[in-house]
């Protein structure tokens, strides 16, 4: 198994931690990434606003990138994910637009014929890879965590062009949580939106959003969450301590990366796993199970 690797923009910046354990948990598991040195930011979506031309040329410029290695892509951003995916997805169902896009892309010498696919490394673990080779592999079962799966928005919906799972009711985080020995969490906000998207202007509802999701985790019984988003992830972690203030109770609820997660059953240590770049330290919950 090989990817081109899509790092995306936060897993290098604002969450290098999960560039890092990524990278450690595919080694240790035999999945192959070649890192897209030369790809640019997705856009988010936001560039979509501004001007749609030059966001589809942007990500077909990185699906041309692939396709010329012969990969498909793997992300670890949900955003990233989305966001590709919908480009890919207009540029094969459009023979037109795939031609107007070819033409940009050959000033600077690529051209895009709609071979490759785009996957998360969620959606890898749980069904190429598979959940049971996963187990397979566990050195250290997680026994006394008990974990609540945050999924976000954009992993989910819309499931017209992600398609993966059932928006309303996905299991896959759940089937690794179980596979690395860890107790899965129900609660209700666990579909929901962190509040990332807002949070540049209007952070009292974005901080809002993410204090109920945590306080909804806490109260079902949860003593960490795990994502497979860093955008996500800034919301549930680094705004935290706003949160409980927002819901007027004390939190202090350790957010996992989903590599991170994983790579502690596989043996690596949490140095390894970068998990003192975490805001919500986990060290005590991490040491409480023996690790």
């Amino acid at each position: 198994m090989r990817y081109a690797y899509y790092t995306g923009c936060v897993a290098k910046g604002a969450t290098p931690e999960l560039h890092y354990s990524t990278v450690r948990v595919a080694e240790r598991l035999g999945i192959g990434l070649s890192e897209m040195e030369s790809a640019s930011c997705c856009g988010a979506g936001m560039i979509t606003d501004a001007n749609p031309e030059i966001n589809i040329a942007l990500n077909a410029r990185t699906l041309a990138l692939a396709e010329r290695d012969g990969l498909d892509i793997l992300t670890i951003c949900n955003v990233c994910t989305l966001t590709l995916m919908e480009v890919n997805k207009r540029l094969k169902g459009d023979a037109g637009l795939l031609e107007e896009t070819n033409k940009v892309l050959r000033r600077v010498g690529l051209e895009y014929n709609g071979t490759v696919e785009v996957t998360h490394f969620l959606w890898v673990l749980a069904k190429d890879y598979g959940v049971e080779h996963l187990r397979q592999h566990v050195a250290r079962p997680l026994a006394g965590l008990k974990v609540a799966p945050f999924y976000g928005c954009q992993i989910l919906r819309p499931s017209s062009i992600l398609g993966f799972e059932d928006p309303t009711n996905p299991t896959s985080l759940e089937s690794i949580i179980t596979a690395v020995g860890a107790e899965p969490v129900d609660y209700p906000g666990k579909t929901r939106c962190c509040g990332f998207l807002v949070v540049s202007y209007h952070e009292d509802t974005a901080v809002d959003m993410t204090g109920l999701n945590i306080k909804q985790a806490k109260d079902a019984g949860a003593n960490c969450m795990v994502t497979p988003c860093p955008l996500c992830h800034v919301n549930l972690d680094a705004y935290q301590a706003k949160a409980a203030k927002a819901v007027g109770t004390k939190l202090g609820l350790p957010v996992f990366h989903l590599t991170q997660l994983i790579g502690l059953a596989l043996g690596l240590e949490p140095v390894e796993v970068r998990a003192t770049r975490n805001v919500v330290s986990p060290y005590k919950l991490i040491h409480s199970i023996g690790i």
